[in-house]
């Protein structure tokens, strides 16, 4: 996903011009749906973001390409520090991103980080 390549810098700017230095110190986990933004310090279970979400699934942004069904992540499988996902409904699963949705979801995603910073 083209918001993909920023998400291993390991410092951002915040919108006041500070330097933000712990992007890489957390998981980021955006709602596709409401755009909210949850922040793990330490790596997290995919099991463990989905047990309040039931009708959903979670994604890497990095495996996010337009036309391509987006891949979900087994329950066993541990985020890694640094990198953002996306929790998506379940019912997206059977349909390939379209540019559209995955602009969307860039939006959300660069709205999600400057409300963090």
């Amino acid at each position: 996903m083209g918001l993909c390549a920023s998400c291993h810098l390991s410092h951002l700017t915040t919108k006041d011009g500070r330097l933000m230095t712990n992007w890489s110190t957390t998981v980021k986990v955006i709602n596709s749906g409401d755009g909210r933004l949850q922040e793990f310090k330490q790596p997290v279970m995919v099991s463990h973001v989905l047990s309040g979400h039931p009708a959903a699934f979670l994604c890497s942004s990095d495996t996010m390409f337009v036309g391509c069904h987006v891949p979900q992540m087994p329950g066993n499988e541990e985020l890694q520090m640094g990198q953002i996902y996306f929790l998506m409904p379940l019912s997206n699963s059977n349909n390939p991103l379209s540019l559209h949705e995955l602009c969307s979801l860039a939006i959300k995603a660069g709205l999600a980080l400057q409300t963090e910073a």
